[in-house]
């Protein structure tokens, strides 16, 4: 499998190339990062050992289409809509971490998916999918509980809520069969009235290197009842991120998510 890293300088990128070269099934042929990177023109290899492995970071991975059959993305906005429009026209797999999209964005992904294999998820941890399933069960049976999810990240995260606690409350809201858009609540601040029904809250914290916390609290009359996930290492994401690629290889151009890759649809 021959394989791009978009954003290669980023804490993704880098631990994904370390990946790539312990991986006797993936080649890397291709490292792109933003125009401006100092990272430009620089082998890869010295991004995690100082090595040269013969392979230039360049601003625009067009160049590397070509002979590719995945892009993997954990990126910006901007750079993930360019990056499905390239797979989408090489007819390859684009494979999606990048979070913090605006609609128009996701607009542009879906177009893209008419042509591209696109597999895309707020995060690619086994954990957090399974997680996701869990619930959305929890969410359908417990109607009269309430709903919160608090998250945690590292101090340089840049988006928020968190792709995954977005993830998570959409998996509360098809629960319930509302919209997660109609019934987030991201904000509280000063007299804001009594709860809404069917409301879904979200708390945002940010501090130190936490890679990711996650908890979804379902809160009824005399109990509680909470779900949690850890993230103790980017690990769980670059080779969820790899499981996805590789099972990406030979699908259908369509979009899917982690639940497709890992079977986790009913």
């Amino acid at each position: 499998m021959r394989v791009i890293i978009a954003g290669a300088a980023g804490r993704m990128g880098k631990e994904l190339i370390k990946y790539a070269y312990q991986d006797n099934e993936i080649e890397l042929i291709g490292a792109s990062e933003y125009a401006k990177s100092p990272w430009i023109g620089k082998d890869v290899g010295e991004l995690i050992s100082g090595d040269k492995k013969n392979i230039k970071i360049v601003a625009d991975p067009i160049d590397f289409v070509k002979s590719a059959d995945v892009i993997i993305d954990f990126t910006n906005a901007k750079t993930t809509v360019e990056n499905s429009i390239l797979a989408a026209q090489a007819r390859i797999s684009h494979i999606i971490g990048t979070t913090g999209l605006a609609p128009v964005d996701q607009e542009n992904i879906m177009n893209a998916s008419r042509h591209a294999v696109i597999v895309q998820s707020g995060n690619m941890s086994l954990g957090i999918n399974l997680m996701s399933q869990i619930t959305k069960q929890v969410s359908k049976i417990l109607t009269d509980f309430d709903i919160e999810i608090l998250e945690m990240h590292h101090n340089k995260k840049i988006d928020a809520p968190s792709g995954t606690a977005l993830l998570l409350g959409n998996a509360a809201a098809d629960g319930r069969n509302i919209k997660l858009d109609s019934n987030a609540t991201y904000q509280r601040y000063g007299n804001t009235g009594v709860r809404q029904k069917n409301s879904i809250g979200f708390s945002s914290l940010r501090g130190g290197d936490v890679v990711g916390e996650h908890t979804v609290i379902f809160a009824g009359d005399s109990e509680i009842i909470k779900l949690s996930h850890s993230a103790l290492s980017r690990r769980i994401f670059v080779s969820g991120a790899m499981h996805a690629a590789k099972w990406s290889i030979g699908e259908k151009p369509g979009f899917y998510t982690m639940d497709d890759v890992l079977s986790l649809k009913k």
